[in-house]
Order: C-alpha cells, then structure tokens, then sequence
C-alpha cells in the first residue's frame, strides 16, 4: 500500500504528515516558524528559516515513520493562502515572505475601495482587493520599496516557495492563483487585469498554472539530503490551505457551508457557476468549470487562544507541565455560563474583523458579579457569531443546507452544537486530525492515479462523522444575542477609527 506526504504550512507552525492509502496518519512532525514584526501591521517570516523548519519536520516524519520513505508515492503541500513569497532573477528570495495577518496594504485596499478599482476587480477576478491580498501587497511595494518590486521575478504563494524548493520548478495551481489576477469566468490569466491594480510591470512574474492533483516536479538531491526523502518523488501542485481544510474534512462538496474555526473564520461552499458578492471571494475550484466561495475574516478560534495564553496563562501552562488539557478543565466552566443568564458580549476582532483593519475586540455588559467563565462564554459565543455573518452571506447567494465544521475548537461537542444553534443548521464534525493536510495528500495521491480525483476520499466518512442539530429553544435565545452583537457593530463603526488613532505616536 503507498504512502502519501501532505505538507501543511500555517502562519506559525509547519507539519508534516505520512499517510497511508485509506487516510491513516502514520507519522507527524511540526516545527515552529516563527513570525517577524519589524514595524506595526508588518507580518513576516524568514523565507529560508521556513524551508528549514518545514524540511527538519519532513524528516522527523520520515524518520518515525514505520515505513521507508521509498514508499511515498507523491507529496504536495498547502499552506496559508494570501499574502506574498517572492523570488528574483537569481531564483532566490527577495527578502521575507509576507502572511495572511499583513495589514500594510491596508490604505492601498481602502484607496481602491473609494475610486471604483474594487468594483472592477470584482466583476473582473471575484473578489474585492483586502489588505493581504497580492494585489494589494505589490501596490504598497511598488509605491514603498521600488527597488525591491522592481527585482522581482516571481510571485509566488507560500505553498508554492515549498514546493519550488523541493523541486526546483516554478508553478502555481488554480486554487491559489485566484487569489488575485485571474479571469472570473475563463479562471486563468487574462492581460487586463494587472493593469487594474496598475502592476503591468509584473506580467512576466505570475507562474505558470496548473492543476491542484498535477505532477508538478519531482524531489530534488539538494531536497531529498535535507528531508529524508528519495530523489525523484513525484510532487503535485497542491492546493490553497482554505480548499485543502475543506477537501480533507469531507465538506468540499455543493449545499455545504465548510467553515475552519481557526486563525481566521473561513467559510466556504462550492458551486457550478461563479457568483460575485462583495461579502465573498469567488475563487477556483479543484478543476475548471467548478468556483468555491468564500467569506473570510482573520476573527475566529485565535480570540479564544488569546484569552486562554493572556488570562489564565498560569493555570494553563501548570497544566501542561502536568500533562493536563486544560481547555479540557475549563470547560465546566464554560457549561455553566451557559446555563444561566448572561449580557457579556464579545466582538472578536483581536485580529481583524469584516468590518476592515480598524475594528477592534471588547468586551459589552459586562457585569461585577460576572466571573470568568461568563467572559469564556461571551468570546465562544463571538466567535460563532462573527461566523454566522459570512454564513448568512453565502446563504443569500447559494443556499446551503448543511454545516461541516472543522478547527481546533470542533473537537468540542459544546462549541459544534453552540455553532449549530447559533448559525440554525445542522452541523457535522468529522474525526480528521489533520484535514488540510490530509487534503493536500489527496490531491498527491490524485496525481499518481491512486484515486480516481482528489475528491475520491478512501476512508468511511460516515463513521468518522459525528452530527449536532440546533435546539429551537438555545437559537432563539441566541438570536437575540445575535442582533445585539450586530447592532453594537454598527454603532461602533464610526468610533473604532478614533480608538485606533490612540494608538499613534505622540511627536
């Protein structure tokens, strides 16, 4: 039976994951990468740092695997989607790759907005330019650090620096170049669009496009003596990390809202047809003829780590060093709160909002006789909420039945059946690890005929499955906390850019 290697690069850690054909995973590894914030709203990393820190985890995998690695059939990565790797003419980096969690580009994106290019580049590409978007990010580099745009010579995505470096060949696939400068309807290239963003310079830099279950190269000597691996592996394209996340939980599919309660709040559904919204980003499919639309904002599970790190740090860490879950313990906690009355509210936004770059986290009614599990309950519960926003969008336009639900925070039967009561669907959770890499094993194991398509799954998603129906009565009391939570948005949607404005330095 061979092996498949799915590599799965988020914004802090990168993994590694060895599995077996029918979806087991025989061995993981992860490895840290750490973040560079040189200057507010930069979010960074070292290129080279993360091709090694991705490498020692391959071969840590490698090693633990019980299986030799001359049984990988294929491998193909995934990784955080957005953002900027870019390379020059030598083929080496051109300073620090930039995250999905930049805002620079932020007043480039805001620009764009209030002279109509937005509204081009929506009907043009499916999608209105946001902070971290390419487009974006080149249009801030091209204005402040013109030597740098003008030695570029490849725009690369995150998963596709890792796969250069394993293979030494320059590509992108269909699901990541529509992050920005593809044709809505042909889902390639098309020579009008750069110059949308005033980039033309940059015409000769977008890699080629191929599909996510494509052989894309084979492992290199240089890769294979870092890794473990064998020269010559076969290595597909991969796919973006949104896409991979859903394909590997089994909710890539048409009537199903996938949602990743992660990082960031990602809620996507896949369709025959493309359709254009400002509340969504119409991207490519796994194939041609096949869209997957999504409503995306950096406020999700992250707020809950945050108060856990930030508020109960001491405890936590005490029970770590215990060998203790403590998101296990405090969950009672949690429970309890949710029994009785409560007018705590949270918005999200530690990180970002749907509201733009400006809109910040806090807490609302908060009372002196409330204790901590109450704070605990008002964040789940804004978390849920700020999903339900995208949720109700996708809805407007596609009409999905079903929820399939997938993050750290879905392993928790409380948090999936607060995300079924809140949202009003049926929402399901299947047993997958790790779906995004397991996605992006898929695509590998496409790609060398193992499985008919990517979305030939071999494991028994049934059994894997667990189901949560909302209750009619915790609904209706969410909804009124629901309507609460958006009508303090939209109140303090004119305050939060003099909240920011503190922030400022004093000359």
């Amino acid at each position: 039976m061979p092996l498949l290697l799915g590599i799965d690069n988020g914004l802090t850690v990168t993994k590694a994951v060895i599995f077996d054909e029918a979806g087991a995973a025989l061995a993981t590894a992860r490895r840290r990468v750490p973040q560079l914030m040189p200057k507010p709203r930069h979010v960074e990393r070292d290129m080279g740092v993360l091709w090694q820190q991705t490498a020692a985890a391959i071969a840590e995998a490698v090693a633990n695997c019980p299986r030799p690695a001359s049984e990988i059939a294929c491998i193909a990565a995934t990784a955080h989607g957005d953002g900027l790797y870019l390379l020059g003419g030598d083929r080496q980096p051109l300073g620090p790759g930039i995250l999905s969690l930049d805002s620079r580009a932020g007043e480039v994106a805001a620009g764009w907005d209030k002279d109509g290019t937005a509204a081009v580049a929506l009907d043009r590409t499916g999608q209105t330019p946001h902070a971290s978007a390419p487009s974006a990010l080149l249009a801030w580099m091209q204005r402040h650090d013109p030597d740098r745009f003008g030695r570029i010579a490849h725009v690369l995505a995150c998963k596709d620096w890792l796969r250069f470096c394993l293979t030494g060949e320059i590509a992108t696939d269909l699901t990541e170049a529509s992050t920005s400068f593809t044709d809505l309807a042909t889902q390639g290239y098309a020579a009008d669009i750069l110059p949308i963003f005033g980039l033309d310079a940059l015409s000769r830099a977008l890699p080629p496009i191929v599909a996510p279950d494509a052989l894309a190269g084979t492992v290199t000597e240089a890769a294979a003596r870092l890794t473990g691996l064998i020269p010559g592996t076969p290595v597909a394209a991969g796919l973006h990390d949104v896409t991979a996340s859903s394909l590997g939980a089994g909710g890539y599919r048409r009537g199903v809202v996938a949602i990743v309660a992660g990082t960031y709040s990602i809620n996507e559904t896949v369709s025959d047809r493309p359709k254009t919204d400002a509340r969504w980003f119409c991207r490519n499919g796994l194939r041609c003829g096949e869209w997957n639309s999504m409503a995306i904002s950096p406020a999700s599970a992250t707020n809950y780590d945050w108060f856990l790190d930030t508020l109960c740090g001491v405890e936590r860490r005490a029970a770590e060093t215990a060998g203790r879950a403590f998101h296990a313990e405090i969950i009672p906690e949690i429970e309890a709160a949710m029994a009785r009355p409560s007018t705590a509210i949270f918005h999200p936004y530690l990180f970002g909002s749907p509201q733009g770059p400006v809109a910040s986290a806090g807490f609302f009614g908060l009372r002196g006789w409330q204790d901590r599990g109450d704070m605990l309950r008002a964040v789940i519960e804004g978390i849920a909420f700020n999903h339900r926003s995208h949720v109700d969008a996708l809805r407007d336009g596609f009409a999905p039945e079903k929820v399939r639900l997938t993050g750290g925070i879905s392993r928790s039967p409380l948090f999936a059946q607060l995300f079924a009561d809140v949202l009003r669907m049926p929402v399901s959770v299947s047993d997958t690890d790790e779906a995004a890499a397991w996605g992006a094993a898929l695509c590998a194991g496409s790609a060398v005929g193992l499985y008919r398509s990517a979305r030939d799954d071999p494991r028994d998603l049934t059994a894997l499955t667990r189901h949560y129906v909302p209750d009619p009565v915790r609904s209706a009391d969410l909804e009124a906390r629901y309507g609460i939570f958006t009508e303090l948005a939209r109140a303090l949607a004119p305050i939060w850019p003099r909240i920011e404005t503190l922030s400022e330095a004093r000359t």
